[in-house]
C-alpha cells in the first residue's frame, strides 16, 4: 500500500472529457496541427524539386541519390523521434514542441544553402530529426487535450493536415521551378529558405497552448495540472456554456513516482500490452513503405515515363494532396461512431488492393499521366485516413507515462522497418527504366497494406469514445 503522501485523488481527465468544443480546441488543433502542414510542406517541395535538385542548374543528383536524401530525412524523424520522444515523457509536451520546431527551421534554411551531395544529406537528415520529435511530442498533447467523444476525429484531420502542406509545396514549386520568375539555380534553395522562415509562425502560435494536464498529474503535479485544467475552463467558458453537472466528475487515484524506465516500457509493450504491440508496428511499417517508397519518387515516374516538365510536376502533386487530405477529413467521423477497427481495416485493405490494381495498370502501359494520379489520389484517400489512424491507435493504446515514447518508438521502428528503404528501392527500380520493375515496388506496397489491414482484423481494439485512462491504465494508479 502507498503511503499516504504520496497518494492523490484527481478528476482532471473526466473534466478534460466533459468540456464543450470551444475556440480553445481549435487554437490546439491550428498551434499543433501546423506541424504535419511543414512536414508536408518539406515532403512535398523535395518530391517536386527533385528534378531541379537533380538537374545541372541543381547539384547534379542521381535518382539514386534522391531516394537515398529521402532516406536521409526519414532516417532522421528517427533519431529525432526516438531522442525527442523519451525527452518529451520526462519533460512536458510543451517543452519539446518548442525545441522540435526550432530544429526543424534551422535544418530546413541550411538546406537552401548545401552545396553538395553530402551537405544536403546533412541537412536532410537534421530537417527530419525536428519532424521526427514533433510526432511525438505534439500527437501527446492532441491526444489529451481533446475530449475523447472527438479524439479520433480531431486526430485523424490533424494529422491529414501534412497534405495542407504538400499542396503548398506543390503551388510553390510552380512558382520557384518557372524560369520566367526565378532563376532556376536559385528557386529550389529559396523554397527551403522560406519554407524554414515559416516555422517562426509555429513558435509564435504555442505560446498560447498549455502544458497537458493529464503529463502534469501523472508527475506528481497535482496542484499545476488542476490550476491548467481551470484555466482552459474559463477560458471555454468565455464563448462556450458548459454542460450541466449532475453527478460528481469520476475520479481516480494516482501515486507520485520517479521518471519512467526503459524496464517499464519492455514490461507495457511486451507483458502487459503484446498484441497491441504487434498491431502498432505492422500498421506504421505498412504505411510508412507505401507512403515513403511512392511519394518521394512520384516526381521521377512522371518526369521519366510521362515526360512532365519539371516546372509542371505541382499540378500533378496537387490532386495527390486533395485525395490525401479529404480521406481523413471525411473519414475521420467514422472512426468515433462505426469504431476504430473496422474502419482502420476497411481503409488499409481497399488502398492495399487499389495500389495492386494501379501498378499492374502502369506496367501494361495503360495509364497515362492524368489517369495515374487520378488512381493515387483515389488510393491516398483511403491510405491517408488508416494512415492517421496508425498514429492515432500507438497514442491511445499504451499508458500516458509512454505515450510520446511508444509513439515516438513505434514511428522509429515501422520507419525504419518500412520507410527508410523504401525510396531507395524506387529510385533503384526507377533507374532501370523497366516499367515491369517498378511494378514489383507497387505490388510490395499493396500486399503490406493488405496484411496491415488482416492484422487490424485480428489484434485491433475499440478505443473510440473512451476516456484515456480507461483504455490503458496509468502506470502511476494507485493500488486500492
Amino acid at each position: 500500500m502507498h503511503a499516504d503522501r504520496q497518494v492523490f485523488t484527481t478528476d482532471v481527465p473526466a473534466r478534460l472529457d466533459r468540456l464543450p468544443w470551444s475556440r480553445f480546441h481549435w487554437l490546439v488543433v491550428a498551434a499543433l496541427g501546423i506541424t504535419w502542414i511543414l512536414d508536408g510542406l518539406e515532403v512535398t517541395l523535395v518530391g517536386s524539386l527533385s528534378p531541379a535538385i537533380a538537374g545541372p542548374d541543381g547539384l547534379r543528383l542521381s535518382a539514386e541519390q534522391i531516394g537515398l536524401a529521402g532516406s536521409a530525412y526519414i532516417l532522421g524523424a528517427v533519431v529525432g523521434a526516438l531522442v525527442f520522444g523519451r525527452l518529451t515523457d520526462a519533460f512536458g509536451r510543451k517543452r519539446l514542441f518548442t525545441v522540435t520546431v526550432l530544429v526543424y527551421m534551422l535544418a530546413t534554411v541550411a538546406t537552401g544553402f548545401s552545396w553538395d551531395f553530402w551537405s544536403f544529406l546533412l541537412f536532410r537528415f537534421l530537417t527530419g530529426a525536428g519532424i521526427g520529435g514533433e510526432y511525438g511530442a505534439v500527437n501527446s498533447a492532441i491526444q489529451e487535450l481533446i475530449p475523447a467523444r472527438r479524439r479520433g476525429y480531431t486526430d485523424l484531420a490533424i494529422n491529414g493536415s501534412f497534405w495542407v502542406g504538400a499542396a503548398l509545396g506543390a503551388m510553390g514549386s510552380l512558382v520557384v521551378l518557372d524560369p520566367a520568375i526565378v532563376d532556376q539555380d536559385l528557386g529550389w534553395r529559396l523554397a527551403f529558405v522560406i519554407g524554414g522562415c515559416l516555422a517562426l509562425i509555429v513558435i509564435w502560435i504555442r505560446r498560447y497552448i498549455p502544458e497537458s494536464p493529464r503529463w502534469l498529474m501523472t508527475h506528481g503535479r497535482a496542484d499545476e495540472a488542476e490550476r491548467v485544467v481551470r484555466e482552459i475552463e474559463q477560458r471555454v467558458e468565455r464563448y462556450t456554456a458548459m454542460p450541466p453537472i449532475f453527478a460528481p466528475h469520476p475520479t481516480i487515484r494516482l501515486v507520485h513516482r520517479e521518471r519512467t524506465t526503459w524496464r517499464e516500457l519492455g514490461v507495457a509493450l511486451f507483458r502487459t500490452y503484446p498484441r497491441r504491440t504487434i498491431l502498432g508496428l505492422v500498421l506504421m511499417a505498412t504505411q510508412a513503405f507505401c507512403y515513403n517508397a511512392i511519394f518521394f519518387t512520384y516526381a521521377l515516374i512522371l518526369t521519366r515515363f510521362y515526360d512532365i516538365p519539371p516546372q509542371n510536376i505541382g499540378w500533378f502533386m496537387l490532386p495527390f494532396a486533395l485525395g490525401n487530405f479529404t480521406g481523413p477529413l471525411l473519414l475521420g467521423r467514422l472512426f468515433d461512431s462505426i469504431g476504430r477497427k473496422p474502419m482502420i481495416a476497411a481503409t488499409y485493405g481497399l488502398a492495399g488492393a487499389l495500389l495492386c490494381l494501379t501498378g499492374w495498370l502502369f506496367a501494361q502501359g495503360a495509364l497515362t499521366a492524368e489517369t495515374q494520379t487520378l488512381a493515387w489520389t483515389v488510393i491516398f484517400f483511403f491510405a491517408s485516413a488508416g494512415a492517421s489512424a496508425a498514429y492515432l491507435t500507438v497514442g491511445e493504446l499504451f499508458p500516458l507515462e509512454l505515450r510520446a515514447l511508444t509513439i515516438s518508438l513505434f514511428y522509429a521502428i515501422g520507419t525504419l522497418l518500412g520507410g527508410v528503404a523504401g525510396p531507395w528501392l524506387f529510385g533503384l527500380l526507377i533507374d532501370t527504366g523497366e516499367r515491369s520493375q517498378i511494378l514489383l515496388g507497387y505490388l510490395l506496397g499493396g500486399v503490406l497494406m493488405l496484411v496491415a489491414a488482416a492484422t487490424t482484423l485480428v489484434l485491433g481494439v475499440r478505443a473510440e469514445k473512451k476516456p484515456l485512462e480507461s483504455v490503458a491504465p496509468p502506470l502511476s494508479l494507485a493500488e486500492d
